[in-house]
Parts: C-alpha cells; structure tokens; sequence
C-alpha cells in the first residue's frame, strides 16, 4: 500500500485473517494506491454438485460465526420466507445455488441503486443494488438455512468474459462451508469466474470496508482497473493479472 503524502502506518491481522493498516491521515489530500501482478491458475471457480452440507453438531467450531446475524445480513427478518422459499429443496450445493439463482433473478443491478445502508432484507424488498446486496441477501439465506456464509471483497477482471464498459470496482461474492471446505458463489454473475483476487473475507461489508474512517473526510476520486495480462506481456505467467486502485 502506497500514500501520499507519506504518513506511519501500523498494521495488524484481524480476527478474520484480514491485514489493516491504522493511519492518522493530516489534513489536506490524502492519496491511497496499490499497484501489482497476480498470477492466477486461470481455472474457474469450482464446482461440487455433490457437496453435502453438515449438519450443526458436526461444523467446526469457527465456521458457527457466519451462521450468526450481522449488520447488513438481518437473519431475524428473514428466517421465515427463507425456509418457505428453501424448506423443500435438497441440502447441500443445491440449495446453495438455488439460493444463488433466486438472488440472480430478484435483485436488478445497478450503480445507482447503491446505498450504503442497505441490509440484506431492504435488498429483497427493493428488489434492486449492487454486488454487495447480491452477496448479503445469499449470505443472508443460507445462514437462514443453517449453511455457513461469510462475505468477501476482492477484484474481478472481465476474464474470459465479454469486457463490460461500466468503469470498474471492487467485487463482492460469498463463500459457504460444504462438506470439509469453502467453496465460492457469486449470486450477481452466477457463473463460475476465473481470475478472482480476493482482498479480505468478513461477516458483511463492515468487515472489509475499503476504509473505516473517524471523523469528517471526502472521497475525492476513487478508481480501481484490472486488467489480464497476456503471456506475451509476462512470460510465463498465464492468467495474470495487473491490478492498480
């Protein structure tokens, strides 16, 4: 991580395996960049049709957390239609992408249904948003139905995909505990995905926040590019990526 001008930083991991930085920013503009290749096995994200889902005696202990509430995931106010919606489909990977489609089918995307206030249920009731609601709502669900879900930030290319010409931004997707493992989900896209670049995973976005601030602040420009970067351009390295934000 690279700022401008330069201030000192402390940096710790989370209780989620997630490095932070702590910084007392001055007043004045303050700019944040990072800049790096990736190298990318250039598969997409798996996929287990067959993985069943524990029953709650047998997860591990810290899997329990993302079976809880949280702040944009109200599983108190959707346990009910959940289980009306789900109650009935098989366990496992099916009812995990059963919840992924529903997600995929409700919700509209768009940048300017964003708000950074909405929770998991107001995202069902809008019907609308961006990749984080996507990611709440499923989460939220499978939490409902005694899946363990967790949130995750990160970036994702337009790689072996139709480039979009929306300008780019972080992703957000989720992962749920199958069997003995996480597997990714992405309910806005639905398909599996190659070049995924995970920056941190929490319980909801309040866990990875890009920033957490105290105290006034504007945005004053925000911008994040991923690019692949073809083997002519690194040798050797098929499925890089180059990431700058």
């Amino acid at each position: 991580m690279q700022l401008h001008p330069l201030v000192p930083t402390k940096e710790y991991c989370d209780g989620f395996g997630n490095i932070c930085h702590v910084i007392q920013a001055l007043a004045g503009r303050l700019t944040i960049s990072s800049d790096f290749l990736v190298r990318d096995s250039g598969n997409p994200d798996d996929m287990a049709p067959d993985a069943a889902q524990s029953s709650l005696e047998t997860l591990p202990v810290e899997t329990l957390v993302y079976l809880l509430g949280s702040r944009y995931c109200d599983t108190d106010r959707l346990s009910e239609f959940a289980w009306s919606e789900f109650g009935k489909v098989p366990k496992g990977w099916p009812l995990v992408q059963a919840i992924c489609d529903f997600v995929h089918d409700h919700i509209t995307f768009g940048y300017q249904h964003a708000n950074p206030t909405k929770t998991a249920h107001e995202a069902l009731k809008d019907g609308q948003g961006v990749c984080r609601d996507f990611a709440h709502l499923a989460i939220t669900l499978c939490r409902c139905m005694n899946v363990p879900a967790r949130y995750c930030t990160g970036y994702l290319g337009d790689i072996g995909v139709p480039p979009d010409p929306a300008p780019m931004d972080f992703s957000a997707w989720f992962e749920v505990y199958l069997g003995d493992r996480w597997y990714t989900f992405d309910a806005r896209h639905n398909i599996p995905r190659i070049g995924r670049i995970l920056i941190a995973r929490g319980r909801d976005a309040t866990d990875v926040a890009i920033t957490t601030s105290y105290g006034l602040h504007q945005l004053a420009e925000f911008k994040v590019v991923t690019d692949e970067v073809t083997s002519a351009e690194a040798p050797g390295s098929p499925g890089a990526a180059v990431v700058n934000s």
